[in-house]
């Protein structure tokens, strides 16, 4: 039986390559609104962020979100990435 491909994105803020599974995407909307994609299949422009604290505090610090998605990002978001998280590994 043949291999299916596993999709890999790549972290802004730590730059390694993982399973799409792994990572949390941020979403800038065409209205430029910003949002967290829990289902990965939102319009708009993207960012994948590594699901952890050390990469969401990271990029708080270091505003790598407002950077790639060219849009002033809240510290809303940062919590919302952080609640987003602790769902997810339940």
């Amino acid at each position: 039986m043949k291999q299916r491909k596993v999709p890999l994105r790549k972290c802004i803020v730590t730059n390694e390559m993982k399973p799409k599974q792994e990572l949390i995407r941020i979403v800038r909307s065409p209205e430029g609104v910003v949002t967290v994609d829990l289902t990965g299949k939102m319009n708009g422009r993207g960012a994948y962020i590594s699901n952890n604290e050390e990469s969401f505090e990271l990029a708080q610090k270091k505003d790598v979100l407002s950077r790639h998605l060219q849009v002033k990002v809240s510290p809303e978001i940062y919590d919302e990435l952080k609640e987003a998280s602790k769902r997810g590994r339940k």
